[in-house]
């Protein structure tokens, strides 16, 4: 699997899209504001760069009613604290990135008018001018210009991998990610996996970053020190269930559900620490984790129902590449099923980390 390639979210506007099942995405943004409003006024403070200009990057944008909510945010406070300061406004420069399957289509047709009547309506006729651009690939690779970046803002997006770790086949057979039954050498193998990914994120960065900029990023991980922790591999643990339902019914093979693996690792706060003081470009500022429960996903009927849909907006992309499509309401059905029988006994929830980070000058 070509993770490039076939890594994306469900696009379009449709009852199984993106766009439609990302609430528990943007209640987590909201969650985090504090810490984003904090950097954005540190850079705003320290970085003389930004004078004419203030070029934020999004990181992981994705194409439904997020992508440009945090762009929003910042350009309102950047906004407020040049008026306190009596400061002219800089022109402000979103570079919008993603994956080049990402339906950037959505973005500039539904969702950037909205974007700048909003702007219009927060500053008026003063509003300086904004320009906003797409940029596809991947940000395990440089994507910018050197020095070109005062703010990076990425929201569930580094859990992904830029590929399934190397050999965790012949290890992972029972699992399609790490779960209770994975052997210590598929958990190395996605942890080393990340570790790398990680660091080459954070060497590009670096370079493209300013002296004096930030980064907040929120990444889907763990508390626990164990990556095989219920806390965050469930989800996956009872996708691979109803999986596993069909390869007992005779509707998949066993060995296509052998050979699937998640390229996604949920890192722990030591971890993300870790990779940063390694790395050793930027400085963490704030290192925090959070929780939002699984029934939070949707705004619809709630429980297994919207969690359901909101996974299959992430996920169908990979199932049916690797097991094709004519599989996926069923297995989704049997999902539900699961899911619903699940949050119904236990308490479920996510588990978020996210660090600010300050580029060393």
């Amino acid at each position: 699997m070509e993770v490039v390639q076939v890594l994306r979210m469900n696009g379009g506007l449709g009852d199984t899209s993106y766009a439609t099942n990302s609430l528990v995405q943007r209640k987590v943004i909201s969650m985090t504001k504090p810490i984003t409003e904090e950097a954005i006024t540190q850079v705003y403070r320290s970085v003389d760069a930004i004078a004419n200009r203030f070029c934020i990057a999004e990181l992981g944008c994705s194409s439904g009613p997020n992508t440009l909510a945090v762009a929003a945010e910042l350009l309102s406070i950047v906004h407020q604290l040049s008026r306190s300061h009596g400061r002219q406004l800089p022109e402000f420069q979103i570079l919008l990135n993603d994956l080049p399957g990402n339906d950037f289509n959505s973005i500039f047709h539904s969702l950037l008018p909205q974007f700048r009547a909003q702007l219009n309506q927060q500053m008026g006729s003063k509003s300086a001018p904004c320009f906003v651009y797409g940029v596809p690939g991947s940000f395990y690779g440089r994507l910018f210009a050197a020095n070109s970046l005062h703010f990076v803002h990425s929201s569930y997006s580094l859990m992904w991998l830029s590929k399934v770790p190397e050999g965790v086949e012949k290890w992972n057979k029972e699992e399609i990610y790490i779960g209770s039954r994975s052997l210590a050498p598929a958990i190395n193998a996605y942890y080393n996996q990340f570790r790398q990914d990680f660091h080459t994120f954070l060497k590009c960065r670096s370079e493209e970053v300013v002296g004096g900029g930030a980064m907040v990023l929120t990444i889907l991980g763990r508390k626990s020190d164990n990556a095989a922790s219920k806390e965050c591999c469930y989800i996956w643990e009872l996708l691979a269930l109803s999986l596993k339902e069909m390869v007992s019914e005779g509707a998949i093979e066993e060995e296509k559900l052998h050979s699937f693996n998640i390229p996604q690792y949920t890192p722990s706060p030591a971890e993300v620490r870790r990779s940063v003081e390694e790395e050793g470009s930027f400085a963490v500022t704030r290192l925090e984790a959070t929780e939002i429960k699984w029934a939070d996903c949707g705004g619809g009927s709630g429980g297994g129902y919207d969690v359901a849909k909101c996974m299959r907006s992430v996920a169908e992309p990979l199932l049916v590449e690797h097991f094709g499509e004519s599989i996926i309401d069923e297995l989704f059905e049997k999902y539900q099923r699961i899911l619903t029988d699940r949050m119904s006994k236990e308490e479920t929830k996510f588990v978020n980390v996210t660090v600010s980070l300050i580029r060393r000058g």
